[in-house]
């Protein structure tokens, strides 16, 4: 049926949803206080966790960053939905059947809708594992068996085998009801003179998302005849797969990364099969692409940055050339990490999988025990081409091993690398000739500022973004009753309820304060978010102005600093303080037209502004009693 979804099944999906169990999918989180979870922030870089999430009132909000919002909003910026896409995925997952109306625009996306490709997956991850118990795939469970992975692991990590005839998959999904359209865009079926299956004849592993949706495949060619020479095949892009940001075994290893704060990147599927089987179950591999920038992000979203617990990423290397290549690469994004960095390497120039075969689990669990530091063994691969018995070897060693620091965005790091490129080399060479030719190396390598954002000086300040010329500090002392009352109205609106009646926007002398105001009352004010649990993404999705979006969900978030329940009292104290300061101010402008107006010349107007301070005063007076009142 086209048509929009109707609000009120919109309204029944975030009331259903727990936007804490939906965050926890991309984002380890924890225990804030207050009612409050915390973590890294997905959408930006950071060392100590601003991701706040608030589960009794739906919101996130990143300090750091600024993002926030509802949990659509979450889902529409962290996997580039579009808003019914993400109500659509919630609507399934919590079970509310969603009505569309007959009238108005369809804002249902073009193509195959998301859940549409997602079910496909599934049926085909079920498929290709039923064909691998087949007198067809013996070529497969030999290929398993001779690698050590028995029926049980095959089934733990979802292996399955693609019939060799070409269209047997395509035939079993087109009786699921799904269409040639929907099939060939998730990349389970390709075209050419007919339709046929992409990985047929093939060994395969599901590729799945942190959630648990299988999104792609792997393929691995077991057939010597087969007609396509490529050892391994992977999904093409799709909607749904992005092979920059996917990492098999993610679904696997997430929890395990949590707890322990590391992460083991290797390889291949079955270098992640043989790691978790050894006990090593924080194993991940890319699908097809070298490691690169968002791999990482999807890494740091679940890697805890503990006080107590230092966050490290294992990456593991082949010790040949082309290992020692794949590892000077890692170091030149090494800044991409807030974790720490190492390298292991088994002996011969094993995989962890041939290690596995030949050595057993606990040689497997030996090679991540005995990690070496990344920085160390690419200084030491550099170091190791020079003979450094001569003087102008070791000049030459300096010179390259200096270009590679000098690559370093984090600056602090530099000191100590040099330390380290000095006691390689030898005695004569000392860490200040280091940092100097790291110097020279930096003047050359361009004008370019090659530091991490977070080195560019200070971060901001909390709430500072996007910053608007002549626009003060959202967290100067002046505007904390402003803030602490937006945050008592938005998070407790049925504490405020009618209270509010006599608040304005006079109230508030700061602009983004005033608009989220404006906003508040626009959306029917705090007596409307009593009896609406969407109220405050109302409030936030009208705002125009993006520091006022900003903001609001920043005030949903925070903690407020109540030394005893937010209660009746609690509040009239903020709603009369800051009547008071408004009346304080009106007071000061009366007071100032009156120094400035003489009382012979325009004796009217005099006595009129002289009525109106009594009248101010007494008022003031007033609020200042139910001030204390409130208090007692």
């Amino acid at each position: 049926m086209a048509g929009r979804i109707r609000d009120e099944d919109i309204a029944a999906v975030r009331e259903k949803v727990r936007i804490d169990e939906v965050v926890s999918s991309y984002v380890t989180l924890r225990n804030a206080g207050g009612g409050s979870m915390k973590g890294l922030c997905p959408f930006h870089d950071e060392k100590s966790p601003s991701f706040h999430v608030t589960p009794s009132r739906g919101f996130f909000h990143c300090f750091g960053c600024q993002e926030g919002g509802d949990v659509f909003t979450f889902l529409m910026k962290i996997d580039g939905l579009s808003f019914g896409e993400a109500v659509e995925r919630m609507a399934d997952k919590y079970g509310v059947q969603l009505r569309r109306d007959e009238t108005g625009q369809d804002d249902r996306p073009k193509g195959p809708q998301r859940r549409r490709l997602i079910e496909a997956h599934a049926v085909a991850q079920e498929y290709y594992a039923e064909q691998l118990g087949t007198p067809a795939a013996v070529a497969a469970r030999q290929f398993l068996d001779q690698r050590g992975f028995d029926q049980d692991a095959a089934l733990h990590f979802g292996v399955g085998f693609s019939p060799r005839d070409g269209e047997s998959l395509y035939r079993h999904l087109s009786a699921r009801k799904f269409t040639s359209e929907e099939v060939i865009a998730a990349g389970l079926v390709a075209m050419g003179r007919s339709m046929y299956d992409r990985f047929r004849g093939r060994l395969v592993w599901p590729i799945r998302e942190a959630t648990g949706d299988t999104i792609g495949f792997g393929a691995r060619r077991i057939f010597d005849d087969d007609r396509i020479e490529a050892k391994y095949l992977n999904t093409p892009e799709t909607p749904i797969y992005k092979k920059s940001q996917v990492l098999y075994g993610i679904d696997l290893a997430r929890r395990e990364v949590a707890m322990t704060s590391q992460a083991v990147v290797v390889e291949g599927y079955t270098d992640v099969m043989a790691c978790h089987l050894a006990g090593i179950r924080t194993a991940v591999a890319t699908c097809g692409t070298a490691f690169g920038d968002d791999h990482a992000r999807v890494l740091r979203r679940f890697l805890d940055d503990h006080a107590e617990l230092r966050s490290e990423v294992v990456f593991t290397f082949d010790g040949d050339e082309a290992g020692q290549k794949a590892a000077l690469k890692t170091f030149q994004g090494d800044q991409r990490f807030v974790a720490q960095t190492y390298v292991a390497v088994a002996p011969e120039g094993m995989d962890p999988c041939e290690l596995r075969i030949k050595e057993g689990d606990a040689a497997v669990r030996e090679l991540v025990a005995t990690r070496r530091p990344l920085y160390r063994f690419v200084l030491e691969n550099v170091v190791r081409k020079y003979d450094l018995d001569r003087a102008d070897g070791r000049i030459d060693a300096v010179r390259e091993a200096a270009r590679l620091v000098a690559s370093v965005r984090d600056q602090s790091k530099v000191t100590a690398f040099a330390q380290e490129i000095s006691r390689m080399v030898g005695s004569d060479i000392d860490t200040n000739q280091v940092l100097a030719a790291v110097r020279r190396a930096s003047a050359r390598g361009g004008a370019q500022d090659s530091r991490a954002p977070h080195d560019r000086g200070p971060a901001p300040a909390p709430d500072a973004a996007p910053r608007r010329s002549n626009v003060p500090d959202l967290r100067e002392p002046r505007f904390g009753i402003e803030r602490e009352t937006l945050k008592l109205v938005l998070q407790h609106p049925i504490v405020i309820g009618r209270t509010s009646a006599d608040i304005g926007a006079n109230d508030f002398t700061h602009p983004t304060y005033r608009g989220v105001w404006e906003r508040i009352e626009t959306a029917g004010g705090a007596a409307a978010g009593q009896s609406d649990p969407a109220w405050v993404s109302k409030v936030r999705d009208g705002a125009t102005d993006p520091a006022v979006s900003s903001i609001i969900s920043a005030l949903a978030v925070e903690p407020i600093p109540a030394t005893k329940e937010v209660d009746a009292s609690y509040v009239a104290h903020h709603l009369f303080r800051l009547q008071e300061l408004t009346a304080l101010r009106r007071i000061d402008e009366v007071k100032s037209r009156l120094q400035r107006t003489n009382p012979v010349e325009h004796e009217t107007e005099f006595n009129r502004m002289f009525g109106e301070l009594a009248a101010l005063e007494q008022h003031r007076r007033t609020l200042r009693e139910k001030i204390i009142g409130a208090g007692s």
